[in-house]
């Protein structure tokens, strides 16, 4: 059950299976069982199968990339980055470590734009503003 459907059995396969059940020639629990599906997931195949039987796929088409962001994003995220480094390296400013949350916040603001925590930090960590490069930095001036 860990791989998907259309990784794991072809279309035929899937038709067959599905066209057996519609007539009656296969029974619910061994239909799922050769599938590998739940049972709503089961169902919603049917009814997709029911609805066009000819027209039926279980291909897999997306769209765009679930991981990326748009490059708009990338450079303003780079650059709220670039003004906490400057903060950070001015001996005058008592700041020592990178506020994401707060670059989130900027980011909402000034730009309207959406990113995770987790997405800054990965950025951070990309070019040179990392905890390290920090953490040497709080080291030295003590």
């Amino acid at each position: 059950m860990g791989e998907q459907l259309h990784k794991r059995l072809s279309e035929e396969q899937v038709k067959m299976i599905l066209d057996r059940y519609v007539k009656k020639e296969l029974r619910f629990e061994q239909a799922i069982n050769l599938l590998g599906l739940k049972r709503s997931q089961f169902f919603e195949l049917v009814n997709k199968y029911r609805e066009t039987p000819d027209s039926f796929t279980i291909e897999y088409s997306r769209k765009w990339s679930n991981r990326k962001i748009g490059e708009g994003i990338e450079k303003n995220i780079i650059k709220e980055l670039k003004i906490e480094k400057g903060l950070i390296d001015d001996t005058a400013m008592p700041i020592r470590f990178y506020n994401y949350s707060y670059i989130q916040d900027q980011l909402r603001k000034k730009y309207k734009q959406e990113v995770s925590l987790p997405t800054i930090i990965g950025r951070a960590k990309k070019g040179v503003f990392t905890y390290q490069d920090q953490k040497r930095q709080f080291m030295t001036m003590r």
